[in-house]
């Protein structure tokens, strides 16, 4: 069985397939496809509230695209989602309702409550009955997990993210609005948190660590390669660093994202699994395809 998934975020669009091996209680994703393209929505929706006919195009013919390798793998069903910049969008409905009409390919509107909880099922398999909490960076918003004994006790959205552009004093109150949520649902009792990080600026980051194990790093490291990064120019972030262009632009406010929370948190070290919101909508739409609750999940990467 082959599934896909199409992750419309607000700094990039991702597309991936997989294929679907069952052996007993367990479950593997192999990666047939992954293509990510940096079409930033969020550019045009944070400054002026809507997408611009211009953008509106390169949306409709790389959706067209993502529909012609969907059709080509023979896939069984695919889930297609949009998160921050597509929902607060003044015509973010009228666009995915000509993709529909269009393209005979439907695309959902989530919250960022659902953006969470799609997000959660991606990091299961990362978890132990230790206490953590995850932190997902995308371009539009952050959204905030808390986990005890592998179970969900807190969630909420924030409208902070690398490409929405905050005066100092609106990150400011937004920083100060995340810190004092974190207090009401943290328990009073818990030490030695362990950060789980998402999104692909705490992936580059983790890349860029020296003194990594077990796809862990520490806040002082993390610290550490923000301060590096920061030294870069945009461009020499391009050239030295080989950053992709809608990369090196975003990569210091979100990596403060991550260095604020887990200092709210007193967290010392962030886990990164690389994994996102394209594999939580996998594993949604595997089990609504198949009506099996997944107990053991293997991703096997790419043949």
């Amino acid at each position: 069985m082959k599934l896909a998934a199409i992750d419309i975020g607000s700094n990039a669009i991702r597309l991936q397939i997989v294929s679907v091996y069952e052996e007993q209680d367990k479950v593997s994703f192999k990666k047939l496809e992954f293509l990510r393209f940096p079409l930033r929505l969020g550019r045009d929706v944070f400054k002026n509230g809507k997408i611009k006919k211009q953008t509106q195009e390169r949306f409709f013919q790389l959706m067209k695209a993502f529909k012609i390798l969907i059709d080509l793998y023979e896939v069984k069903a695919y889930n297609a989602v949009a998160t921050s910049a597509m929902r607060e969008a003044e015509n973010g409905m009228e666009i995915i309702g000509r993709i529909s009409e269009k393209l005979q390919l439907d695309i959902n509107i989530i919250s960022g409550e659902d953006e969470a909880r799609i997000l959660n099922k991606a990091i299961i398999p990362y978890l132990s009955d230790d206490y953590h909490i995850h932190i997902d960076v995308g371009g539009g918003s952050t959204e905030l997990n808390l986990f005890e004994k592998k179970k969900l006790i807190a969630s909420k959205s924030f409208r902070v993210g690398s490409v929405r552009k905050l005066s100092r004093n609106d990150r400011i109150y937004i920083f100060s609005d995340i810190q004092a949520w974190l207090k009401t649902v943290r328990p009073k009792k818990v030490k030695n948190v362990m950060t789980i990080g998402t999104g692909g600026n705490i992936n580059k980051l983790y890349k860029l660590a020296t003194r990594r194990q077990n796809n862990v790093i520490s806040l002082v490291e993390l610290k550490g390669i923000r301060a590096y990064v920061n030294e870069f120019t945009i461009s020499e972030r391009k050239s030295m660093l080989k950053m992709n262009p809608d990369r090196a632009d975003v990569i210091i406010p979100a990596s403060q994202i991550y260095i604020k929370v887990m200092q709210f948190m007193d967290s010392t070290q962030v886990l990164v699994p690389r994994v996102g919101l394209k594999d939580g909508l996998v594993y949604e739409l595997f089990e609504r395809v198949s009506g099996k609750s997944l107990a053991q999940i293997e991703f096997l990467g790419e043949f």
